[in-house]
C-alpha cells in the first residue's frame, strides 16, 4: 500500500469537475493500493467481502510452515490464481496485499525474504495466450535491464517463476502514477518545472527503447510511475485568486482546496511492457490507449515510432492542465478534436486512409460535423481551445518553448514529427530552465 510522509489531508472537490471520463480499468477511489505505485485496490474491502480467495472466513491459513507451500487451491473461472492473505509464493516471497486485477492477471505485494523488501509480483492467469504474453514482456524487460545499467529509465523485473502453472514477474515497487497522483490532487496540474524534468525522462525513456528497436506502443500517464510516493503541500494560488472573487464564499484558507500536492521528487520510471513491440514493416493494427493514440493509427495508415512521440505530447499536456487533451471514444470526433486543437490534416495523409477509415473523410476532409453522432458531440469539439490558447492558460512561465515542443511533438504526418532525440535538445529542456 502507497506509503505517505505527510499528514494525510483529505481535499474537497473543486468547482471545476473532472471531465476525463472512468476508463475501465479504473477502479473505485474508495479502493486504495498500488501496483509498482498504482492505487487499484484495498486489501481490507477485499478481505471483508471475501473477493480476494472466494472464502468468507479468515484469509490467514493456519498450521502452515513459515515458508511452506499453501494448500492447492483451483484458479477461478477465468485462470486467475486464488491466494490467501499471508500465502508463500515459493519459499522466498510471502504475500502481503492484493494491489490490482486486470485482463493478464494479478499484482500483489510481496515480503522477498531473500533481499529483505517489499516487491510487487504480477501473477498472469494461467491461460495460454496471457502465458505467451507474459514470455514476451519478459524478454523486453530483460532486454531492457540488460541495457539500462543505471536502471533509471525502465521498471526493473528482480525476478520471474513459473508456480502453479502461473508465470510470476516480479518487479521493484514505486510510488504512484502520475495519472493516480493526478487523481488524488483533484486533477490539478503538475508545477511547470515538473513537468520540464518529467518529460525530460519520459523522452530520454523512448530514445533509449527506440535505439534498441522497440515502440512501446502504450505510453499513458496509468504506464508512468514516481519512483517516490514523498510529497508535500503548498498554497493552490489559483484556486484562492478564484476564492477572492468569490462573493458569499464559504471557503477560508484553512480548507484543504487551498493546497494542491506537490511531489517531493520528480523522477520517474515506465512500465508496463506487455504491448511493446519490434520495429516491423505494415503495422496496421490498433495501438494505444484511445486518448494517446496517434492519428496515422486511427486512419490505418501504419505506425512505428513516432506513435510514442505522440503519446508524450499528450501526456505533457495532461500534466499542465490535469486533464486528458483529447477526452472521446469515437474516432471521428477524436480526429475533429484534433482539428480543433491542433488545426487541419494534411490533405496528403486524408488521401491514404485505409479502407476501414474511409467512413471518416470525403473530398480530403474529415466528414464533420456532418458526420457527428449527435449534437454533444460537436458541442464537445467546440469547447476545445486551440493548443497554445489552452497551454497559456496553465502556464505561467516557458509556456512559449512549451508549445514549441508540443507543436513538434503533436504533427500530423508521422515523417515530420520530432524524434524522442530531436525533442531532448529542444529549448525546452535547457538547462537554465531547470530548477529541480
Amino acid at each position: 500500500m502507497e506509503m505517505e510522509h505527510v499528514t494525510n489531508i483529505p481535499i474537497t472537490h473543486l468547482d471545476r469537475p473532472r471531465k476525463r471520463p472512468r476508463f475501465g480499468w479504473d477502479l473505485p477511489q474508495a479502493q486504495v493500493g498500488n501496483f509498482c505505485g498504482q492505487e487499484v485496490g484495498n486489501v481490507a474491502s477485499y478481505a471483508s467481502s471475501g473477493a480476494i480467495s472466494g472464502h468468507t472466513s479468515s484469509l490467514f491459513v493456519k498450521g502452515v510452515a513459515q515458508n511452506g507451500s499453501p494448500p492447492w487451491r483451483e484458479d477461478d473461472k477465468d485462470g486467475h490464481y486464488m491466494f490467501a492473505l499471508g500465502d508463500n509464493l515459493t519459499s522466498r516471497y510471502k504475500i502481503h496485499n492484493k494491489m490490482g486485477e486486470g485482463t493478464f492477471g494479478q499484482v500483489l505485494e510481496c515480503w522477498d525474504r531473500e533481499r529483505k523488501e517489499m516487491v510487487a509480483i504480477k501473477i498472469v492467469r494461467g491461460i495460454k495466450k496471457y502465458k505467451e504474453a507474459a514470455m514476451i514482456e519478459i524478454e523486453v524487460l530483460q532486454q531492457l535491464g540488460k541495457h539500462d545499467k543505471g536502471g533509471n529509465r525502465c521498471v526493473q523485473i528482480r525476478n520471474w517463476f513459473d508456480y502453479r502453472n502461473h508465470i510470476c514477474i516480479v518487479f521493484e515497487k514505486l510510488g504512484p502514477s502520475l495519472y493516480d497522483f493526478l487523481r488524488k490532487n483533484n486533477y490539478r496540474s503538475f508545477p511547470i518545472d515538473h513537468v520540464r524534468e518529467i518529460g525530460r525522462q519520459l523522452l530520454e525513456c523512448v530514445a533509449f527503447m527506440h535505439d534498441l528497436r522497440m515502440i512501446h506502443t502504450d505510453l499513458k500517464p496509468e504506464n508512468i510511475l514516481l519512483v517516490s510516493s514523498d510529497y508535500v503541500k503548498v498554497p493552490d494560488y489559483k484556486v484562492a485568486d478564484i476564492c477572492c472573487f468569490e462573493q458569499n464564499s464559504t471557503r477560508s484558507p484553512k480548507d484543504s482546496s487551498y493546497y494542491k500536492r506537490v511531489p517531493k521528487s520528480s523522477a520517474i520510471k515506465v512500465i508496463d511492457f506487455g504491448s511493446t513491440t519490434y520495429e516491423c514493416q505494415d503495422q496496421n493494427y490498433i495501438v494505444s490507449t484511445r486518448h494517446y493514440r496517434a492519428p496515422e493509427v486511427i486512419l490505418g495508415l501504419g505506425w512505428s515510432y513516432p506513435c510514442d512521440v505522440w503519446s508524450v505530447g499528450c501526456i505533457l499536456v495532461e500534466l499542465c492542465t490535469g486533464e486528458a487533451l483529447f477526452q472521446t471514444h469515437e474516432n471521428l470526433e477524436h480526429l475533429a478534436m484534433m482539428e480543433r486543437v491542433l488545426g487541419p490534416m494534411p490533405h496528403n495523409m486524408l488521401k491514404r486512409v485505409d479502407r476501414h477509415a474511409e467512413k471518416y473523410v470525403r473530398r480530403g476532409r474529415l466528414v464533420w460535423p456532418e458526420g457527428a453522432a449527435s449534437r454533444e458531440s460537436i458541442k464537445a469539439v467546440l469547447k476545445l481551445p486551440r493548443l497554445q490558447n489552452l497551454v497559456m492558460q496553465h502556464v505561467d512561465h516557458s509556456a512559449g518553448d512549451l508549445i514549441h515542443l508540443l507543436q513538434g511533438l503533436l504533427r500530423y504526418d508521422p515523417m515530420d514529427r520530432l524524434t524522442a532525440r530531436e525533442a531532448l535538445r529542444h529549448p525546452f529542456f535547457a538547462k537554465d530552465h531547470r530548477r529541480i
